[in-house]
Order: structure tokens, then sequence, then C-alpha cells
């Protein structure tokens, strides 16, 4: 794909913010509320002014619908239209979510396609409502549209051939994997806790038909940290964006594996998030030319959110990103065990995982 300047000139970093994301509303004492911005506002402040502010806009319906169906389009659009509405067991649309959905993909859309054209090295999408639950037909889990879904189809659109998303959030990205599980082109990463909310993102789940080989999954046991966190990152993710050749990274990035979120029972601290930014930050710099973009999806630990946000920007802010040492996986221990299990049901498609 061309673009439209040479990648000498690394830190053209851009920022999605709207104060109008903060009127999606959901009931009192609902962990994804609107404070959850407030948070990362907070630590966006001190890097604000190295930072391309990108003005958000509605994804137009065509837009949505080349990953959602038309009558889940209506359904949401119609839910505002009576809201205060409760979807799901968790899910609510307030009367102003339907056009701050549309405003939160829409941010998305034109955030990775400056990165994707190389207007813009690399950003953050400081969206909500999050997405990456979202299905063709369905909202669920406090998403109503899959913001980094529709960034990808239309990243797609631009003439972007192979797409990479790593999902990081603490729970598997059921909506963005089955969108592109027979899509050879787009290979689906996550880290998550299992078991835990949706259920999905087992080893072997790998994808489908011509995507068989795309969707790689690490499933991480209850209390798992920096030390499993960044090892998968370094030994599984970035051995299979190497072997796959991306020409743009998108980041599912939730911050609920932090270790005082309340929704999970991970233990993340802020320095794990600095080495896995950090870490796609150079895989990026290697692979694409740079193209990376941040899509906030969970986190409901203000302090989490605060410091998860701080990582990524000073991450993607460097000269040079601050690479972290090798993690050691030695036999017994669970990153051994994952690392095992992933290379397992990847054998035929990434042969090297065994021996990272």
């Amino acid at each position: 794909m061309q673009t439209t300047r040479v990648r000498e000139e690394r830190l053209q970093v851009g920022i999605v913010e709207d104060p109008r994301y903060r009127e999606h509303r959901e009931p009192e004492g609902h962990p994804e509320r609107s404070e959850r911005l407030t948070a990362v506002s907070e630590a966006i402040d001190p890097f604000r002014n190295q930072l391309v502010p990108i003005q958000a806009r509605p994804a137009e319906p065509a837009e949505i619908l080349a990953i959602h169906d038309e009558s889940h389009l209506r359904e949401i659009e119609a839910a505002a239209s009576q809201a205060p509405i409760q979807l799901d067991a968790d899910t609510y649309v307030s009367p102003a979510s339907f056009d701050i959905a549309r405003l939160a993909a829409g941010g998305c859309i034109d955030l990775v396609r400056a990165v994707a054209r190389g207007e813009l090295s690399s950003g953050l999408a400081a969206v909500r409502p999050p997405g990456h639950h979202a299905e063709a037909d369905r909202a669920m889990g406090f998403c109503l549209f899959n913001n980094v879904a529709i960034a990808a189809r239309a990243a797609q659109a631009e003439g972007i051939e192979r797409v990479l998303v790593f999902d990081w959030d603490v729970h598997h990205g059921n909506g963005t994997q089955h969108s592109f599980e027979s899509d050879p082109n787009l290979f689906y990463l996550s880290t998550h806790q299992f078991p835990c909310y949706p259920g999905t993102g087992s080893f072997g789940e790998v994808g489908i038909g011509r995507g068989e080989g795309t969707t790689l999954n690490i499933p991480l046991p209850p209390g798992c940290g920096d030390t499993e966190y960044v090892g998968a990152v370094q030994r599984l993710v970035l051995p299979a964006a190497r072997a796959f050749r991306p020409e743009l990274i998108l980041v599912s990035a939730g911050f609920d594996a932090h270790r005082d979120d309340p929704l999970a029972e991970m233990n993340v601290s802020s320095a794990g998030y600095l080495a896995m930014a950090a870490a796609l930050r150079a895989a990026a710099d290697d692979l694409c030319e740079g193209r990376l973009a941040f899509i906030l999806e969970g986190g409901y630990a203000l302090r989490g959110l605060r410091e998860g946000v701080e990582a990524t920007l000073t991450a993607s802010l460097a000269e040079v990103p601050p690479i972290a040492r090798a993690v050691e996986a030695p036999k017994g221990t669970v990153l051994r065990q994952v690392i095992d299990q992933v290379a397992a049901a990847h054998d035929s498609t990434i042969p090297d995982l065994r021996g990272v």
C-alpha cells in the first residue's frame, strides 16, 4: 500500500477524544461508567501537547454494516428511541447511546485510516462504549458496535492486505474473533483470563475454513501478572506476528487485567503494560512501518486505566521503545504450559512456537 509520507519521523501520534463519549449512560453503580474517561483524560494530559487530535465523527451505516447485520443496527437505534433499555444482563442503552456508539466507531475508523495512510505513525482512540464483545447480530458485554472490527474492515477497504488485531483485554473478544475467523488476511490474537466471561477463547479455537491458523488464543488462569502477560507477548504474539507479516497492527486495549480491576483476577502492573506496548511498538516499527493503533476496550479500576493509558502513550511517543528483558519460561511454570498448548494448536501454521 502506498502511504502519503515517508516514515522517518516516528512521533506523529494521534488521539481520539470527545466529551460526547460520556453521554452513553449506564445505571448507577455499573462498572462501564463515564468516569472511566475522566481517568483516561487525566492520563493523557501530560502528553497532550505531543499528540495530534483526531476529530470524532459518526460512522456511516455502511461502515457499521461491514461488520454488523442491518437488523442489529436498527435494533440499537430503536432501543435508543425507547431508552433506557436493558439488552442483556449487563448491557444497556440510554437515549444517546446509538449516536455515541456510532461516534465511537467513526473515531476509530478515522484514526486507523490516518495510520494506514501514513498520515500518523500510531494513535490511541479513547472511546466508549467498548466494542470487542459485540457480535454481528447482537450487543453484549457492555458493547454495542464492534469498534476495532469496524476499523479493521475500513483499513482493509483502504488497501491494507494483512491486519493483525491483538486483544489484551482481560475478557476474550468473542465478537472480533467471530467477525474474522474465516478471513486469512486478518490475524486475531488474544490474551485473556480463562475461564471468565464470555466463555470463549480456548486454545483450540484457531479459525475456520480459509481462516484456519489466523486465530490464536492465549487463555490464562486467574492470578497471572507481568511475567505471564509479557512472556506471552514476547514468546507467542511476536513470533506469530513475524510469521504473518502484517501491514497494520491494531490493539484492543482493555486495562482490566490490571491488579486493581474489580471484574477480573489478574495482576498486571503499569510496568507490564509498558512492556507490552513497547514490544508492540517495536514490532510495528519492524514489520509494518510503525502502523499501530490502540483502541480502548475495558478497564474498570480508575487507577488501572490511568496507569495503562500512561504506559501506552509512553511507549508510543518514545524515540526508542523501552524493551523489557526477555521473560524466561522454565518447565513447570504457567507460562511454559501455555506456550506448549498454544504451540500444539498451531504447529501446522507457526512451527517455531514450541522452541521459543
